[in-house]
């Protein structure tokens, strides 16, 4: 049976932002400190919280969060800014509020990670492939001579009907390209010969530069609910679990990112605490499947 922990690691290393989430709170558990995380314009932005100032020391947690996030050397992440605070009510927005008010964070540290070394790339693939689902037959030796001339005759059969379909195809593409060309390559032809240009075919006008619709946060937080929904259907492994919360963690963001003015912003208020309550909810139960 596959170890949920290595589910989550892998999917901490192709860098969904839940598992990562989730490692560094198990690892940083032991120093009563959470932590919380948002991937923003190629930066990891995390939040680390505690209930004193001593627990959050800075050389010390740099150092372990950098340790951690090598290890997992998360794909596509490198630069991340750790930023600490005294721990506060749980805030929706907390990125838009630290760089509102930075003057609330204790301290603030971006890092760098370093890449692994070719030989721990080599140790990681072989430590993935070993969880693979081996399903490959085994043939009893006797038979080996038999099967393999019936493998070869089987190439040979398949690369026969392969290249009769490539055939096929070969002659489906020049009837398309001679066999039925337009007519307005025709009259490019007569109007190259006779220095008349050919009349434009009729299209669709297309729509003025300006008149692109701007995102809409209600809109793409509807549309990241209904796609949470959906999978929370067929989840089953904790790491799937975990990036359902962070789906519904941010649908509720985006939910609080709706401007008063807003005609559904009375809705976008009732829907912020329902989505963050799915979030918590998924959360739980990325738990459960932990502790089985």
């Amino acid at each position: 049976m596959q170890d949920p922990m290595d589910d989550i690691a892998r999917q901490a290393h192709q860098g969904s932002v839940a598992a990562i989430i989730q490692i560094l709170n198990q690892k940083l558990a032991d120093a009563r400190i959470r932590t919380r995380a948002v991937f923003a314009e190629g930066v990891l932005q995390l939040l680390c919280e505690a209930a004193l100032a001593e627990q959050l020391d800075r050389s010390v947690l740099v150092n372990q969060i950098r340790q951690i996030l090598e290890g997992i050397d998360p794909r596509n992440i490198r630069r991340v800014r750790i930023n600490s605070r005294i721990v506060r009510e749980q805030q929706l927005l907390w990125l838009e509020e630290i760089s509102r008010n930075p003057q609330e964070l204790l301290w603030s540290e971006e890092i760098v990670l370093k890449k692994p070394n070719p030989f721990q790339k080599v140790v990681r693939g072989l430590k993935n492939y070993q969880h693979l689902p081996q399903n490959k037959p085994i043939f009893p030796k006797v038979a080996s001579r038999k099967l393999h001339e019936n493998s070869r005759f089987g190439d040979n059969l398949v690369k026969g009907v392969g290249f009769s379909l490539l055939l096929i195809a070969v002659g489906w593409l020049v009837y398309a390209q001679w066999g039925s060309k337009p007519n307005t390559e025709l009259a490019t032809r007569t109007a190259n010969s006779t220095g008349e240009l050919p009349p434009k075919p009729a299209t669709s006008p297309s729509p003025p530069s300006g008149s692109t619709p701007t995102s809409d946060p209600f809109t793409e937080a509807v549309r990241l609910a209904i796609q949470a929904e959906a999978e929370g259907k067929n989840a089953q492994t904790a790491a799937q679990w975990l990036d359902l919360a962070a789906k519904w963690q941010r649908a509720s963001d985006l939910m609080g990112a709706v401007k008063p003015e807003h005609q559904r912003y009375q809705i976008a208020q009732d829907r912020i605490a329902l989505y963050r309550q799915n979030s918590e909810v998924a959360q739980a139960r990325a738990r459960q499947k932990q502790s089985r």
